[in-house]
């Protein structure tokens, strides 16, 4: 099975975990939540195997721009929400490899997972 990396095409991190995994000639298929979209059931599964918590990106601009009051009290409904309105709300890249859901890119960590 192909792995799959999540992410946007214009995003710092997923374009060094690209580059990562093309230097060491790891095979992966890249899907731009942006441009190519993002099914409810699929987040639905991420936050099941990671938790909203770790998914949702409150460090980027998107969700600063965000209102203050649209900020507290989020919980996993609101925070499902935002991140299908905005995918860029979504912490990245997030990687499906055999089963396995990961979120984020660390070359240590990757080279110990996929490095052949």
């Amino acid at each position: 099975m192909t792995m799959i990396l999540y992410g946007i095409s214009n995003c710092d991190t997923v374009k060094k975990a690209r580059r990562w995994l093309d230097e060491q000639g790891v095979a992966y298929r890249f899907h731009d939540v942006r441009k190519d979209g993002l099914d409810a059931a699929r987040l639905q599964g991420w936050i099941d195997a990671v938790g909203w918590e770790k998914l949702l990106n409150k460090a980027g601009t998107t969700f600063r721009k965000l209102p203050d009051e649209q900020k507290q009290g989020i919980d996993v409904a609101s925070a499902k929400a935002l991140m299908l309105e905005q995918p860029a709300m979504i912490r990245r890249p997030v990687v499906e490899n055999g089963g396995e859901i990961s979120v984020g890119f660390s070359a240590a960590d990757w080279q110990a997972r996929f490095a052949a």
